[in-house]
């Protein structure tokens, strides 16, 4: 399952904040695309299926598909927020190897 850094969890939470609906969770998934053959998919969600994966970091629930899980095991979302980078990313080890935007994996 993947897992947040703190400052990952707090804006996380400043957004869910600012969407104004209860139940909110930060859902994580691996689709097949992007120029490296997967792609990373980030939303909030209200609707968690029975077999879904969630884990709470804090205030923050992070809920994963079960198909999508395996390919996030070991994985950490992280949130920079500096001159040269802005923004989430995802450092996954079991990606063998990423594109240049660092949105797609295999």
């Amino acid at each position: 399952m993947i897992t947040l850094t703190d400052t990952a969890s707090k804006k996380v939470k400043e957004l869910i904040d600012a969407e104004g609906v209860d139940g909110l969770a930060l859902r994580v998934a691996v689709r097949p695309g992007g120029c490296s053959g997967f792609s990373y998919e980030m939303f909030f969600d209200t609707e968690i299926a029975a077999d879904d994966h969630a884990v709470a970091f804090g205030d923050v629930q992070v809920v994963v598909d079960p198909t999508s899980a395996p390919l996030l095991t070991g994985a950490t979302l992280d949130f920079k927020d500096g001159l040269n980078q802005q923004g989430f990313s995802i450092n996954n080890p079991n990606a063998s190897k990423t594109c240049g935007c660092g949105s797609s994996f295999s």
